[in-house]
């Protein structure tokens, strides 16, 4: 499979600090739900760090799925589009978690392999502890996290249905 045709969804958090879990939730939501088209490429980014930049610099659009604090009610749903989502070394941290999206970025502008479409989508987080489980708020924030990935991903051309609408077909 050519990776540059691809579009990568990239979950990314940690499922035992309470609401960081909140991307990876959604992705798994995604994947049960929906049955997709070729093209489109789910992976679980946890808090891989820096290990994730070659898998970045092999697909030309890539969808985060992540919490992001952007100072909101909790389980609001915040979409960064591009040059919105920052990049740079040392910036103040979007994500609550170890995971650096910032850095990772950052290096593959620095080697001229940043995807060329970017988006990032997530939920406010309200809870971020050593918990496991979701917070209420960013429970009930899910379903409009799904659906803003499910419009993301058809504007990019990703094909999808709920699963199981084939089967009687």
């Amino acid at each position: 499979m050519n990776h540059d045709q691809t579009v990568l969804v990239l979950g990314l958090g940690n499922p035992v600090m309470a609401d960081d879990g909140a991307g990876l939730a959604a992705m798994a939501r995604l994947q049960a739900g929906w049955a997709w088209g070729k093209g489109v490429v789910f992976e679980d980014g946890g808090t891989w760090g820096m290990r994730l930049l070659p898998l970045l610099q092999d697909h030309d659009r890539v969808l985060f799925l992540d919490a992001i604090d952007g100072g909101r009610a909790p389980g609001a749903l915040i979409r960064l589009d591009g040059d919105a989502i920052p990049r740079g070394i040392g910036l103040g941290k979007v994500s609550p978690h170890q995971v650096d999206l910032q850095d990772i970025l950052a290096a593959a502008m620095l080697t001229g392999r940043l995807p060329r479409e970017m988006i990032a989508l997530g939920v406010q987080p309200a809870l971020v502890e050593m918990r496991v489980g979701l917070s209420p708020a960013v429970e009930a924030g899910l379903d409009g996290l799904v659906d803003a990935a499910i419009e993301a991903l058809s504007a990019w051309g990703v094909s999808c249905e709920p699963a199981g609408a084939t089967a009687g077909a």
